[in-house]
């Protein structure tokens, strides 16, 4: 087995009714030409908000994560908490000092200063990814080296940088570890992002439709007539093909037991949706086939095999999933080996994994994954 690699890789079919889940910026859904023709498309950004969303209803508070441009109130929050009698002015003070202390230690010593400045402000210049851990990490140092005034003395602020800095470095939760962290002002502290979410894709050709719509006004005068307003709303309808994958190993350098996060992660991704106009539409739906494979060489998309557009008169779902399986045996027989493990749900998957009901495939997949760990001596 090798010690070095290992991936899990998530293939769903789901079909989608008319909708408008995920727009560009004129309001149209998105799409992509795709083997000369014009698909479905939902962006790989849409899923991934959708996913940390449904993380915050199945996730204890510490595997989260915040990104935001308001890290003093974030921190600010635990200072208080360590500081009940100080004011929140003064905690806001104290959070943008530590962060700043934190930010600024691997610049250049003509930038600190700016660097410190920008981060006392209210609102930052860019979004920062901070867990909640992270959080308390540095409300713990800055409530320990501040004075009663929050003011830290020269020799204190040499200190307190190297420490802010490791545990704004340490620290990070499972959504961190699972969509990555980019800080372009100090590389370190980065995180390589152990999950990948591709765009989805519909396996047809789409042709967006328009919804011709009107408002009444309700209190209009009974010799009012008309309409008070007129509009129309762009969607279309689809089979996806929608997937990602999961380097097990890349979390397993941070956290024990990542066959936990990943059967969370697996649930995100197979249940979560954007939100796109679902008012309108109504568009929540569940998979029509989930195909799961762990594999020790790399990733494999399979989006290869809806290269050709499926044309149909009788639903695309089932052409769909026929279409991916002999897609799967082409290329176990050509390319890759078969993967360690292969799994799903979805009756029509039952030549190429074991078919079983999503919560217990779900668990054989934790089970299957802790054990591979385990033969590879990481936990």
């Amino acid at each position: 087995m090798d010690n070095k690699r290992l991936f899990v890789d998530f293939h769903v079919i789901q079909t989608v009714p008319p909708s408008c889940i995920n727009r560009d910026d004129t309001g149209s859904p998105k799409t992509a030409i795709y083997g000369g023709s014009r698909r479905a498309r939902v962006s790989s950004q849409a899923w991934k908000h959708a996913m940390r969303e449904y993380f915050k209803h199945e996730l204890p508070e510490e595997d989260l994560a915040s990104r935001t441009k308001y890290i003093r109130k974030k921190i600010s929050e635990e200072i208080q908490k360590l500081r009940p009698h100080a004011g929140m002015d003064q905690c806001k003070e104290m959070a943008g000092l530590v962060f700043g202390q934190a930010l600024s230690k691997n610049v250049a010593k003509k930038d600190k200063e700016k660097v410190k400045n920008k981060c006392n402000q209210e609102e930052q210049e860019a979004l920062f990814f901070i867990s909640l851990e992270q959080a308390k990490k540095l409300a713990a140092l800055i409530n320990e080296y501040a004075n009663e005034k929050g003011e830290l003395g020269e020799q204190d602020k040499k200190d307190l940088s190297q420490k802010a800095h490791e545990a704004l470095r340490g620290n990070p939760s499972s959504e961190m570890l699972m969509f990555g962290r980019m800080v372009a002002t100090d590389p370190s502290l980065n995180y390589d992002a152990a999950a990948q979410v591709a765009h989805s894709i519909s396996t047809h050709a789409i042709h967006n439709e328009y919804d011709y719509f009107v408002a009444i006004d309700d209190l209009a005068p009974e010799e009012s007539t008309g309409a008070s307003h007129l509009g129309t709303t762009e969607f279309n309808s689809s089979t996806l093909y929608r997937y990602s994958t999961v380097n097990v190993m890349e979390l397993a350098k941070w956290i024990e037991n990542p066959e936990k996060i990943i059967k969370e992660f697996a649930k995100a991704f197979i249940y979560s949706m954007p939100t796109g106009k679902q008012n309108s539409f109504a568009n929540r739906t569940l998979p029509d086939a989930i195909y799961i494979t762990v594999r020790e060489d790399q990733p494999v998309n399979l989006s290869g095999a809806f290269e050709e557009a499926i044309i149909s008169r009788n639903g695309y779902s089932a052409p769909s999933i026929e279409r991916l399986k002999e897609y799967v045996k082409k290329t176990y027989q050509n390319f890759v080996s078969e993967p360690l493990l292969a799994l799903g749900t979805g009756e029509m998957l039952g030549e190429i994994c074991k078919i079983d009901r999503v919560e217990d495939t779900l668990l054989h997949l934790e089970d299957y994954v802790k054990n591979c760990l385990c033969e590879k001596g990481v936990q």
